[in-house]
Formats: structure tokens, sequence, C-alpha cells
């Protein structure tokens, strides 16, 4: 079982896939925020903040085999044209370059394992673009670019990546209703994926049933890459959340 460093901890994927990891008798250590109770807390955008907490997360580890990355803000919704600098420079550093100093961070911890993996958590947006997230969107790209070229550089580490279109997050769920039906009609499966739909293929990821896969990019998007609108065998399904 692996030694597993995962950011965001305390969010509502970071939490789901601590206790999944944990059941699946993994060890985890989780870094997160000021103030969310992880296991070490700490401002990622601050490098020195970081590479304290990764070296204290892996003396409580004793090493780590794989980091996940899940860390990340969706704050700022703003056309493009009138988008706050500040709130643009915020969320690249929130979700860009927190990601890639946690992972230098660790790089000599994972340099030490036997097969090392690192998964970030990117996003259909950082695919496909995201209408008034010009930042967020510019982010997840810059990660799966970030993803691929660590994976070039840093073998035999393996790096991959998933970006998942719309899931069960507490922010999604407390979408107006009309919001979210509106959202789902680019979505052919009709509904959002479920935590564990995105926790499985980050599990997978970190195995060694994907001993063979590194720079790669799993795109979790409910068929929504198809070009075809919410319909399956010729029926409309309604939008749902799932449990």
């Amino acid at each position: 079982m692996g030694r597993i460093l995962i950011t965001g901890s305390q969010g509502g994927l970071g939490k789901a896939l601590s206790a999944h990891l944990r059941a699946a008798g993994h060890t985890i250590a989780g870094i997160d925020r000021p103030g969310t109770s992880a296991d070490v807390e700490a401002d990622l955008t601050d490098a020195a903040q970081v590479r304290s907490a990764v070296t204290t997360c892996a003396g409580q580890l004793g090493g780590i085999d794989g980091l996940v990355g899940a860390a990340g803000v969706v704050d700022t919704i703003h056309r493009a044209e009138t988008f706050p600098e500040a709130s643009f420079r915020g969320d690249i550093e929130a979700n860009l370059t927190a990601q890639f100093l946690v992972a230098q961070a660790a790089y000599k911890h994972l340099s030490r394992s036997e097969a090392p993996a690192i998964v970030f958590v990117a996003s259909l947006a950082g695919l496909d673009g995201l209408a008034q997230q010009a930042s967020y969107a510019a982010s997840k790209a810059g990660l799966i670019g970030l993803t691929r070229s660590l994976a070039a550089e840093w073998l035999p580490i393996r790096v991959n990546a998933v970006a998942p279109g719309l899931f069960a997050t507490p922010q999604v769920r407390a979408l107006p209703e009309k919001t979210l039906a509106r959202l789902l009609t680019q979505v052919p499966l009709g509904r959002v994926a479920t935590l564990e739909e995105v926790i499985g293929p980050i599990e997978f990821l970190l195995s060694p049933a994907a001993g063979y896969m590194t720079g790669q990019v799993l795109r979790l998007d409910g068929g929504s890459g198809l070009g075809v609108t919410g319909i399956h065998r010729g029926t409309r399904r309604e939008p749902q959340l799932q449990p």
C-alpha cells in the first residue's frame, strides 16, 4: 500500500478521496489552507510554507509514493474584458503555481519511491475553455501543460491528470436548479459525476494498473466532448444530482 500526500484534503473531493484511500489501506497525509483542520496547514502559494509542509508530511508518512494535487479555487466569475487583474493573478497562483511548488517540494521524496506517481486534478475548463472564468480555465490549461512537462522530465515518476466536468462538490450542489439544468444540456449522460466517479480514475492513476501511463489527461465529461446534447437512446434524461 502507498504513502499518499493529498493537497486540498479538506475540500469535498479531498475529504472523500482521503477516506477512500485510507479504507483501501493507503497511508494518507493531507495539506490544506490555514483554518481547515488538515493534517498540515499551509498557504500553498508560499514556497517556504510549501517546503515545510511537504517535509512534515513526508516525515509523518515515512516517505512519499504518491501525490494528488486536489487543491484549487473557482472563486471568480467575470467577463474577460473587465476581469480584475488581482483576481486573475490570485487564481493562477492558487490553481497552477501552488501545484508546481508542491510537486517540486515532493520531488526528492518521490524519487526515493519504488513506484512514484503524481496525479493533478485539472478540469474540462482547461481543455475546452469556460466563459466568464478566464482565470480558472487558464490555470487548469496550465496545469495540463505542467502535467505533460513534468512527465517528460521526471521519469520514472509517472505524472498524469484527471479533467472532470461537473461533479458533486458542495459548489455544484448549491447551484440554482435552472442553472444546473442549463449546464447539463451539454452533458449527454444528463447528470453530474459522483465523487466516486472522480476518485476511481485518480486511484487508478496512482496504482500499478496505470504503470505504463504518464503524461496523460483522463477526460471525465459525461460525454460532453462528443458534441451531442443530453440525449440517450432517443430519450432526454432529466438532470439529476447523484447522492
